[in-house]
């Protein structure tokens, strides 16, 4: 059985990144495609690029307010067969540096997009689910979900609250035939790593990677998927080392400098973006 082709699968957070190449590997194997993003003039061009590939929408999403969620998907269900297949949670902002510099507003945005918006698409769309017994939802999460380091803690306790919430969502849901996914990507090439100098360690993958990750877990379907393959099992190793052990492994592969010692200037227009993440931003 076919998990992808002929399946409406709506996508968050998806004109740009990691959703937009998600959305490009998903119309080359037959889906049928709805996007959504807060910024209207983004989403549009995403749109027009995209529907050479195949059968594809976009609607304006704000993650974090549930009418306009509820309002993205009922218009996924109509460009579709009536029912959404698999809901992926792509949307999230990754705001980094020194704990102590956080704003309240950037804690507020961060926790409202990366956490309370996956919520609210969970809530949202398993209903149906349940009732028809088909059903796939995947969170975009990272594998800072189960390694934090130093300069990530907001981000990091968000995406500990999406790998928490997949594992026990997929197991109490499993039994009336709905899976539930978790994608950990690690370090990846996008406006998210702005500002940062990776080390030879920390080598980012593509948002293709991503992506052929989400492919992966719809046409095998499991709880958690970390890009790369390995990462998890390093990451899970990681957390069982001592307070001693673990800080002198993250000084020898630098995660212990990488989210604090930034070129703020090259990050600055993606962290004001990531502390003021909510709302829709129409076109001009």
């Amino acid at each position: 059985m076919d998990n992808i082709r002929g399946k409406t699968i709506a996508i968050t957070g998806a004109a740009r990144g990691i959703g937009l190449a998600t959305a490009t590997a998903l119309l080359a194997r037959g889906a049928r495609v709805v996007i959504g993003d807060r910024d209207v003039a983004i989403l549009d061009k995403a749109v027009k690029q995209l529907s050479s590939s195949g059968q594809v929408s976009g609607h304006p999403l704000d993650v974090t307010d549930r009418e306009s969620f509820s309002m993205f998907l009922d218009k996924a269900r109509a460009d579709g067969e009536g029912h959404i297949d698999v809901l992926i949670n792509n949307a999230g902002v990754m705001p980094v540096g020194p704990f102590l510099d956080q704003t309240p507003e950037t804690i507020r945005s961060a926790t409202e997009v990366n956490f309370y918006g996956v919520l609210n698409g969970c809530q949202l769309v398993l209903p149906e689910m349940v009732k028809r017994r088909s059903g796939h939802i995947i969170n975009i999460a990272s594998m800072a979900g189960i390694v934090a380091v130093p300069g990530q803690v907001l981000y990091a306790g968000t995406k500990f609250a999406v790998v928490g919430l997949s594992t026990a969502m997929s197991d109490e849901f499993a039994p009336q035939g709905v899976s539930v996914s978790a994608v950990l990507p690690t370090f990846t090439n996008t406006e998210l790593i702005s500002g940062t100098s990776p080390s030879a360690a920390q080598k980012p993958v593509e948002p293709e990677d991503i992506a052929a990750g989400v492919i992966k877990v719809l046409d095998k379907p499991k709880t958690l998927v970390s890009v790369p393959g390995f990462g998890r099992r390093a990451a899970i190793l990681a957390t069982l080392l001592p307070d001693r052990g673990r800080r002198w492994l993250n000084k020898k592969t630098h995660n212990d400098t990488v989210f604090l010692q930034l070129d703020t200037a090259a990050r600055k227009a993606y962290e004001d973006r990531a502390q003021h993440a909510t709302g829709v931003v129409e076109s001009d």
